[in-house]
């Protein structure tokens, strides 16, 4: 098992590709964003 079996890290990052193994990062929300989400008023 090594790069060429996609269920393992090794094999997931030589593949460029995200699983169980190998989750993707969660993008950060930009602070002026969510404060204009929460800033607009409700009707």
């Amino acid at each position: 098992m090594g790069r060429g079996d996609r269920r393992t890290r090794k094999g997931k990052i030589w593949k460029k590709s995200s699983g169980n193994t190998r989750p993707r990062k969660k993008k950060k929300i930009k602070a002026k964003a969510k404060a204009a989400k929460v800033s607009e008023p409700t009707a």
